[in-house]
């Protein structure tokens, strides 16, 4: 048998060494992917309202994630009174969802930190805990909206070619693009996505994603439906944006305003919403149209709810975040999460 020379020798033992290191690392990576929990059927990462205002704002155990306007939209979680307020990272996202010891967030920046803490790689939705820890990438491009269902996650994309519908488990496994087209998956309860058409029509649909059945439930313009107890609440881009809600049991529309409706959100048994046109502002009003109540005079955007708070911004100052109590026309800036005033 010919001799090896100690140069051939040394490219053996490193090529070994490198073989050896990427089956380590394969494995690794298999057992973290493997290692997130199923879900209880039902789970649903966050409200439809949240996310259709951006998803700055999820309540999960107790606990608020947030993207803080006064850091340049960066992670932060707080207690539900906004008590122990604390950065979690430098990234920059929205898009939050959660569920069990997991949040998952579209990021729009590099997080500027390295190591298993952060994600250097723009444009990509991800998965870390919720100590803000072991942040992982699990899938790249831009995500205008997603939703967590049971233990899948259903992203609206976009790429060079438009818009396109897919799906990924939690684990960042199992990837299907289901169409090239517009489907927003923030509307969701028990299995099913509740969402508008945007390919010949605007007519409210439901799509089971456990059989992968879909049905028509309503054939008039819809957009941006909120499935919120037995009602499907939603704006009519067919009637100057009238805000409806349409009962899933009895079949009839509610008319709850008049007003052009530009954005809006429902939870705690209220409804925010931004309207437009001649003196434009922000209002609210009980979940069946009871009490318009005028908020502030003006454009506000992004308007987000947990347990205890409604938080907006002022579209032409998004570096600052204002927050209110439910039921009064007073709000004030949440200055609490200001780093220049607060303690880290």
């Amino acid at each position: 048998m010919k001799k090896l020379n100690k140069r051939t020798l040394i490219v053996i033992i490193i090529l070994a060494l490198l073989a050896v290191g990427a089956g380590v690392f394969s494995i690794v990576h298999n057992t973290r992917d493997k290692s997130i929990p199923e879900y209880p059927a039902g789970t649903v990462g966050n409200t439809a309202g949240n996310i259709n205002n951006g998803g700055l704002f999820c309540e999960l155990n107790g606990k608020v994630y947030f993207a803080n306007a006064f850091d340049n939209d960066t992670l932060y979680v707080m207690n539900t009174d906004e008590s122990e307020i604390k950065r979690l990272s430098g990234a920059v996202i929205s898009n939050i969802i959660g569920a069990g010891d997991y949040i998952y967030y579209f990021q729009r920046s590099e997080s500027g930190e390295t190591g298993l803490g952060g994600v250097r790689v723009p444009y990509s939705f991800n998965r870390c805990k919720t100590d803000g820890k072991s942040a992982v990438s699990l899938l790249r491009g831009v995500v205008t909206a997603g939703q967590l269902v049971d233990n899948t996650l259903y992203l609206q994309c976009m790429d060079d070619d438009g818009a396109y519908f897919a799906s990924i488990s939690t684990a960042g496994e199992d990837y299907k693009e289901i169409g090239r087209y517009v489907l927003n998956p923030a509307s969701a309860y028990d299995g099913a996505i509740y969402y508008n058409q945007t390919v010949g029509n605007h007519y409210l649909n439901r799509f089971d994603t456990r059989t992968g059945a879909n049905r028509e439930l309503l054939n008039e313009n819809v957009w941006n439906p909120v499935l919120y107890g037995d009602y499907v609440y939603y704006m009519d881009p067919g009637n100057g944006y009238q805000l409806r809600r349409y009962s899933l049991s009895a079949g009839n529309i509610e008319i709850l305003t008049n007003d052009k409706v530009q954005f809006f959100n429902v939870g705690n048994n209220y409804i925010y919403y931004q309207t437009f046109g001649d003196n434009a502002g922000l209002y609210f009003m009980g979940t069946d149209g009871s009490n318009p109540t005028l908020m502030a005079y003006g454009q506000f955007t992004d308007i987000n709810m947990t347990s205890m708070y409604v938080y907006f911004k002022d579209y032409f100052d998004s570096t600052v975040l204002y927050h209110a109590f439910y039921g009064t026309n007073s709000y004030s800036a949440f200055t609490a999460a200001n780093p220049i005033f607060s303690s880290k």
